[in-house]
This record gives C-alpha cells, sequence and structure tokens, in this order.
C-alpha cells in the first residue's frame, strides 16, 4: 500500500500490519506466560506478585514490538509513547474483563471460553484502535500513520 492511503500505517501491506499486530500482541502474551512460570514455579514467587512482574515484562515487549513492527515507528522510544501505550493496554484489559462479566451476566448458560473468546475480540479491537490513533500517533499525523 501507499503511504498516506489509510489501509495500515507505515506504507505496509494490510495484511503485513494485521499479522505484525498478532505476532507482537501473541509474542507479549508468551513473555508473559513464561515470566509468570519461571517465577512461580523456579523462582516460588506467589502467582500475584508474579502477575505483576510478568505483566509488567509482557508489556513492555508489546510495546517495542508493536512500534517497531506493526506501526513502524521511527522515532525514538519515548515514556510518553510508553505510558499512552500502557494506558491503551490497560483500558483493553478493563474492555476485556468488563464484555466477559456482562456476556457471562447476560447468558448465564454461556461457555465461560465462549466469553472470553467474544471478551478479547472486543477487547483487541480497542486495543489496534487505540494503539494506532492515540499510543503510536505522534503530532501532526492525521491518519494515525
Amino acid at each position: 500500500m501507499r503511504k498516506g492511503s489509510g489501509s495500515a500505517p507505515g506504507a505496509q501491506h494490510p495484511l503485513r500490519h494485521g499479522l505484525a499486530f498478532l505476532v507482537s500482541g501473541g509474542t507479549a502474551f508468551c513473555v508473559d506466560a513464561l515470566v509468570l512460570t519461571l517465577l512461580t514455579s523456579v523462582a516460588g514467587l506467589h502467582p500475584v506478585v508474579a502477575r505483576l512482574v510478568a505483566i509488567a515484562l509482557g508489556m513492555v515487549t508489546g510495546w517495542l514490538m508493536h512500534r517497531t513492527f506493526t506501526f513502524r515507528v521511527a522515532a525514538r522510544p519515548s515514556l510518553p509513547e510508553f505510558l499512552r501505550y500502557a494506558g491503551v493496554a490497560w483500558t483493553a484489559a478493563a474492555v476485556n474483563y468488563s464484555v466477559f462479566v456482562l456476556v457471562v451476566l447476560a447468558y448465564a448458560a454461556i461457555e465461560p471460553l465462549v466469553a472470553l473468546v467474544i471478551s478479547s475480540a472486543a477487547a483487541m479491537v480497542f486495543a489496534y484502535l487505540g494503539m494506532r490513533f492515540a499510543a503510536f500517533r505522534h503530532r501532526g499525523d492525521k491518519a494515525g500513520n
């Protein structure tokens, strides 16, 4: 795609952009899960404490990968950008949980995994839009590229 087409940031093909989003998010999830497992199984930390460290490392991984591969940000990483990203990530988690609760309350017989898939899809859409138009948007960037 040509730069400025609005289809995908960084003049990249929409398929490549979408795959980069999925791979970056998947990698962040794997880092989160691996750190959680290592800290609980190997280091013997309580899961609540281990989860805080795992989330933090997964979030930094996601930020660096999304800015590099998904959104191809040329500017140097900055604290304000990371804070915007963290705001989007935490809000997406709140959206995920809220939608999950609403679906479970609205459809008492629903399988929890089905509710999880629905809530995760809603959160993924929110996260993508938040990253594209808030976290990785810079002044003068009208299209979110």
